[in-house]
């Protein structure tokens, strides 16, 4: 019987960790690989204290700073969970890989995916000109001509990060008009550097070694063509990593966690979630970070209690 099980080694997971190793709790962490999201990330540059680092060298460093530890927490790399079950005890903790953990707590840090288009070349191209974070990227695309795919909040959004930075913004939306604020699409139209383009499928996102434009289709027309870039970003929305839980805590309509923002705790006692996998506002890393050692905290209050 473990007194918690951490799910997930993206920056919340890591921090999490470690001050559960600190405070000497009998701790597992389960994680399929360490960085998250920013792992496919050209330059991380707004993790707080490091001025620049790579994606792939962002989740080295938080693999060498959790297994500084590794006396004081079992991690169990290259495993996902898929299934958290309620015992009288507390709960079991399951895995594609047939193991199946005892704990009386829970956090899960389990991140988000990014929704994808599903077109030719966006694998090929992640991270090499195509993006799914603004915050994070739009300092890379300076004087650039970039897209932005998706008319949501999450669209617009996307375009005022870009504006210091991009030469033009091309803003695409599926449906015949943008779903976002109604205050900020008005600041977006009013912008000289933005044009918003409606009825817009994007079929293939080209390029050799980077990102050199997409090819798209009208829907009102009918017509084909391409537009020449320097950046695609794709903001249509996540997808929480909450599968395994969705039938024991309660979420909102995204499938995200929903916690009280003071202590991290979900709905049943026991479970306490952060990061990406729970309903906070701001999808960050920092963030994630400072809500997993909060909840940490929080549940070593819940454990000395026990």
């Amino acid at each position: 019987m473990y007194d918690l099980i951490i799910i997930g080694a993206g920056p919340g997971g890591v921090a999490a960790g470690i001050y559960a190793a600190r405070k000497k709790i009998k701790v597992a962490l389960i994680a399929e690989s360490f960085g998250g999201q920013s792992l496919v990330s050209a330059d991380v540059q707004n993790w707080i204290g490091t001025k620049s680092v790579s994606g792939y060298d962002f989740g080295k460093m938080l693999e060498e700073h959790l297994k500084a530890y590794k006396d004081d927490i079992e991690i169990i790399e290259g495993e996902r969970v898929n299934g958290v079950e309620k015992l009288d005890s507390g709960f079991k903790v399951k895995t594609n890989a047939g193991k199946a953990l005892e704990t009386k707590a829970v956090l899960v840090l389990s991140g988000s995916r990014r929704r994808k288009l599903g077109v030719p070349g966006e694998k090929e191209l992640d991270g090499r000109g195509l993006a799914y974070c603004s915050i994070c990227d739009a300092p890379l695309f300076g004087g650039k001509d970039v897209a932005v795919i998706g008319g949501g909040n999450a669209g617009l959004e996307a375009v005022l990060d870009l504006d210091p930075y991009a030469k033009k913004i091309y803003l695409l939306e599926y449906s015949d008009s943008l779903k976002g604020d109604p205050v900020t699409q008005e600041k977006i139209k009013k912008n000289s550097k933005v044009e918003v383009w409606t009825n817009i499928k994007t079929t293939e996102i080209f390029g050799d070694k980077f990102v050199e434009g997409i090819k798209y289709e009208d829907l009102k027309t009918g017509d084909k063509k391409e537009l020449k870039l320097g950046g695609v970003f794709v903001e249509i929305g996540a997808i929480p990593n909450t599968e395994f839980v969705k039938d024991l805590v309660a979420t909102n309509k995204y499938g995200e966690i929903v916690v009280d923002h003071k202590t991290q705790r979900a709905s049943v006692e026991g479970i306490w979630a952060a990061g990406d996998a729970s309903d906070v506002l701001y999808k960050q890393n920092n963030i994630s970070a400072g809500d997993a050692i909060k909840a940490v905290l929080n549940i070593y209050d819940y454990l000395s209690k026990l």
